[in-house]
Order: structure tokens, then sequence, then C-alpha cells
């Protein structure tokens, strides 16, 4: 019987999608790259946290959160689907989303994806803000550790997003609906 020879992107994505990892990492393919990260320190961890708290207090919409979701989303060129593992993902609760998905799900119905700077920052800041573009993810927050700033990109077009507002740790960064309210950001200091 003859095959058909697999594209060097259909290669790459079954050599990662059988990586196995050690314990505490996480793998991604993001822009045809495979990133292989440690598991965070507690300031990361802290910083998700209280966002997590203050979306699931004060969003207008009731959020449901996810927190090291694999999302499957479109790439670019000849690159197989990005596989990212958002810090934290939010989506509407009244989709259950999370409900008998893969590992790897869909992001149709994320509402937002939430990074926290580590040990590669240029991923987060660059790749990845392209990568959830492409998916069409509505926003994508950022809080950049070495910036000392949380980043609010919105209107994902093609391999960016429109819009970006940055602010300083201290100051209350608006979220647009479906959330609709001021992220505080003075404990971030």
């Amino acid at each position: 019987m003859a095959h058909e020879p697999l594209t060097q992107a259909e290669v790459l994505l079954e050599g990662f999608l059988a990586l196995d990892t050690p314990e505490g990492f996480r793998a991604e393919l993001i822009d045809g790259e495979i990133v292989v990260t440690p598991p965070p320190d507690g300031d990361h961890e802290d910083y998700i946290g209280l966002i997590v708290e203050e979306v699931i207090r004060k969003s207008r919409t009731r959020m449901q959160f996810a927190g090291n979701k694999g999302l499957k989303l479109r790439s670019g060129g000849g690159c197989p689907k990005d596989h990212a593992i958002p810090d934290a993902t939010f989506a509407p609760m009244e989709l259950r989303l999370y409900r008998g998905a893969e590992p790897w799900m869909p992001c149709d119905g994320v509402a937002m994806v939430l990074e926290v700077t580590s040990t590669k920052p240029a991923a987060d800041r660059e790749a990845k803000r392209r990568c959830y573009a492409r998916g069409g993810i509505p926003l994508y927050l950022l809080v950049d550790r070495e910036a000392a700033s949380v980043t609010l990109f919105s209107e994902p077009r093609n391999d960016d997003y429109r819009q970006v507002c940055t602010l300083p740790f201290g100051k209350p960064l608006p979220l647009p609906e479906p959330f609709a309210f001021e992220l505080e950001t003075t404990d971030f200091l």
C-alpha cells in the first residue's frame, strides 16, 4: 500500500503531540517552534490568582476559568496548527466550554486568555500575541513583570490585535464586555 509522504508540518505536529515532558513542565507549539517551559515561580502564580479572583467576583458575565488549558489555534504560513497553553483561559459560564473538552480544544467561545511573563517574555509579548490573534480570541491580557505593566490586546485581525492598551502596575485597566469592569492592579506592585 502506498502512503503519501508526511509534510514537514505534519512531522512536527506528530513529534510535538508525542512529547513526554517532565512533570510540571509544559510544551507548546507556537509559530512552528516547540517551546518547553519550566514550572512557574510563586510570584507568577500570585498574579494569576489576583486576576482570576477579580474576574470571578466582578465580571458582568459569569465566567468559567481554566488554568493551563490546551488550545488549538490557526497558524501562520506552512506551520501546523498552533498548540498554546495560556496561564489562564476565561469563557462565559453558560457555554461550559471545558466540559468534555479534549486536552487540546478549539478556541471558539473563549473570551480572554491571560499570560504572565516568566522565563521567555518575548514569546508572551510577540509569538503568543500573534497566535491568539490568529485564533480570533477577543481579548489577550498580558502581565509583563519586567516592564511592570499590564496590556490588554483587543480586536483581533489576521496576525495581530488592532487595539492595545498598556498601563503601569497600580493603574486600573478597563476590561470591555463581556467582563465590563476595571481590573485593579495596585496589588501587582
